[in-house]
Formats: structure tokens, sequence, C-alpha cells
């Protein structure tokens, strides 16, 4: 049966290959961009593949844009997708990144999310969630602790979302991909160089030696995007779904190992 998605960052990376590959098995995608370049760009590209969808603007952390977007379509599946990561060390990183990087990775989808869950309430309306959060949501990254924190929360707020709306038929889900490459983790170092100065910041720049090059070596998205598609097209998907099955058995390697870490 044909479901009505809409997708928050999907002008790159798992959001755009997933709209599209929904959009080809038939569904009515609403794949949403920041900018209007970017619209722009999904409405071109979408035409030349053949590829039937609705391109729209949504910048997550705009009350005008949510209420707009929210008011326009009744959809059956949100794909909360958009994000950014800002690096860095977190006992130096510059407060402003941080606050702007939670104002979008959690307060934008959390913002979205009750606009649509009111909706389907009052339409008592059957309906799923898809929170795109990270392996980062559940451990601390060095050096993107700060982003790691954003998507722990995300991890907190699906986790009560999935309780609180049980009763009304509204499901949720999280998929946690592992290092894709799709430019964002590129995006994450070197967000770091654009404000920490050797000269300046207390943390040796030999920390970062080699942060570029361990990114030579991430994984094709393809298989995280179509994991997003399979999580939000089943009715009886688990909540949490890390990929690839490496990432998880390492992630819950890494947290039972917390519970004996010293101080």
């Amino acid at each position: 049966m044909s479901k009505t998605i809409l997708i928050t960052g999907a002008a790159s990376g798992f959001g755009k290959i997933a709209a599209f590959d929904l959009a080809k098995k038939g569904h009515k995608i609403i794949a949403t961009a920041e900018i209007y370049p970017q619209v722009s760009d999904l409405i071109r590209e979408s035409k030349e593949l053949g590829i039937e969808l609705i391109a729209d603007k949504l910048d997550v952390t705009n009350t005008r844009d949510i209420d707009y977007i929210v008011d326009k379509y009744d959809i059956d599946i949100l794909i909360s997708n958009a994000g950014i990561m800002e690096g860095g060390p977190i006992a130096e990183q510059p407060l402003d990144l941080i606050r702007y990087m939670f104002d979008v990775n959690v307060f934008g989808g959390l913002q979205l999310a009750q606009g649509f869950i009111k909706k389907w309430v009052e339409q008592k309306k059957p309906a799923k969630i898809v929170f795109t959060t990270s392996m980062g949501g559940l451990w601390t990254v060095p050096y993107v602790a700060a982003y790691c924190a954003s998507k722990h929360a995300m991890e907190s707020i699906a986790e009560g979302l999935k309780t609180e709306l049980a009763e009304f038929n509204i499901k949720i889900a999280t998929c946690n991909p592992g290092v894709f490459g799709t430019g964002f983790n590129d995006r994450g170092v070197d967000s770091i160089f654009r404000w920490y100065n050797p000269e300046k910041n207390f943390t040796p720049s030999k920390v970062f030696n080699g942060a570029r090059e361990s990114l030579n070596d991430q994984l094709d998205p393809q298989s995280m995007a179509d994991t997003i598609v399979n999580v939000a097209l089943d009715d009886n998907s688990y909540f949490r779904n890390v990929h690839p099955k490496e990432t998880e058995d390492f992630v819950k390697q890494l947290q039972t190992e917390a519970w004996s870490a010293k101080s």
C-alpha cells in the first residue's frame, strides 16, 4: 500500500537516497531541504532520473517553515533525518556552535515531530516516525562529544515518544548509522578547523593528526539508506536499528565495558 512520507535533510546523503528509492517504490514522497537552491537541485535531479516526488523547503530551526509544512501535508510517515556535526574538543568548543547543533539535531526534530503528532492524534490516524540518530547516540566518540550528546538526546526523546504514543498507534523507531561516506563525517572533521587555533587552544594539535585519513574507509551509504527505507515501511520494525552489524556489536561491547571503566 502506498504511503505518504516526508523526509527532512533530503538534499544529500541518506535522506536523498531514501527519498529517491521510496519514490521509485511508488510512495508519495515529500523531500525537504534547508534552502531553496537544494530544493531546486532535488527537482532537477528527480526529473532527470524520471522520479516523481515533491520537493519543498524546510529549515527545521525555522518555526514558520515547520508550521507551513505541518499544515500543508498530510503524511503517514515522518523520516526525521536532518542533522549537522560540529566537531572539536568539548572542553574548548565554542558554545554557540553547540547550541546551534542542538537547535538542528534536537529541538528542530522534536518541534517538527510534535506538530505532526498533534495532527495525527486529532485525526486518530496511525502513523510512524523514524529518527536518523547515530552510533554516537549510544556511545561517545572523542572530539565529537557535543554531537554525540545531541544524538543521545534524540535517543532519549525517541524512547519517551515510543512509550507515550503507543496508545495512539503512533510508532517510533531510530536508525543508527556507523561510519558511511556521505560527506557528513568529512564536514564534521573540517568544522573543527574553522575555529581551532593551536596557538590559542590548549588541546594539542597532534590529536587531530590523521583525522581526515581515518575517514578513508567509510562505507557505501546505500546500505544504510536501505535500512532506513525498510524500517520506515515495516510496521513491526525494531525500535533501535544500528547498521552495519559490526557497528552494533562494537557499540554493545563498549556499553558493557562502560560499567567497569574507571574515572
